[in-house]
């Protein structure tokens, strides 16, 4: 098997793959990014409600080598972060994949250029917490990020009105959809986002280093 995942050998047998999908393959596939450091339960919950609300196909998770918001104080190499993804998802629609590092990209606006190029028929949905909508516009080439594929904010505890009052969510207000559109949100241009005030859920990657870090 070649090296799916940068300097780092996986054994196809352990991780889910997407190197069998050609330039001809339709599909509409949800991108959740970040560090996943750790995966949980929470990266789940959005990802199956992201293919059951929009209908899509698969949602890819992209474990970030390193995002560049975030401190390398803490975080756990690739391979880790990637094996425990692995465990934590059971549902084959979602894959976990490293293509950042496979695709040489550091920024998301960089990386989408390149699945668009690589995958030219696969329709993207961008999915994120509204944590992140609350700082988007900190994120390189924010503005171009959001004209390349559509997006689908989920709602998370306490940041719904910073994330509907940010910077970004007004600069693209009149692209913003009704909830009762998620099933055909994957079906409009890029740049149109909908918000969806799913069940919270408080789990976070934070919260869970924080115990590992108490039992040691």
């Amino acid at each position: 098997m070649a090296d799916l995942y940068g300097s780092h050998l996986f054994r196809e047998s352990d991780f889910m793959t997407i190197a069998s999908f050609g330039p001809q393959t339709h599909m509409c596939v949800g991108l959740l990014g970040g560090s996943f450091n750790p995966a949980h339960q929470g990266h789940v919950y959005i990802s199956e409600m992201a293919l059951k609300q929009m209908g899509l196909d698969q949602v890819w998770w992209l474990v970030s080598p390193q995002n560049p918001l975030k401190s390398k104080k803490g975080m756990a190499p690739l391979e880790k972060r990637v094996k425990t993804a692995a465990q934590v998802v059971k549902n084959p629609k979602i894959r976990i994949t490293a293509l950042e590092t496979r695709l040489g990209t550091r920024y998301t606006a960089d990386t989408l250029k390149a699945l668009h190029m690589r995958y030219p028929n696969i329709r993207f949905v961008w999915i994120m917490g509204a944590d992140n909508l609350a700082t988007f516009h900190r994120w390189k080439d924010w503005q171009v990020i959001f004209n390349m594929c559509r997006i689908a904010i989920y709602h998370r505890p306490t940041y719904a009105l910073k994330a509907l009052s940010s910077i970004t969510a007004q600069r693209f207000r009149n692209k913003r959809l009704p909830a009762r559109m998620a099933p055909v949100l994957k079906q409009k241009d890029n740049g149109n986002w909908i918000f969806l005030p799913i069940r919270g859920n408080t789990l976070s990657a934070t919260e869970i280093r924080n115990r590992l870090e108490h039992k040691e």
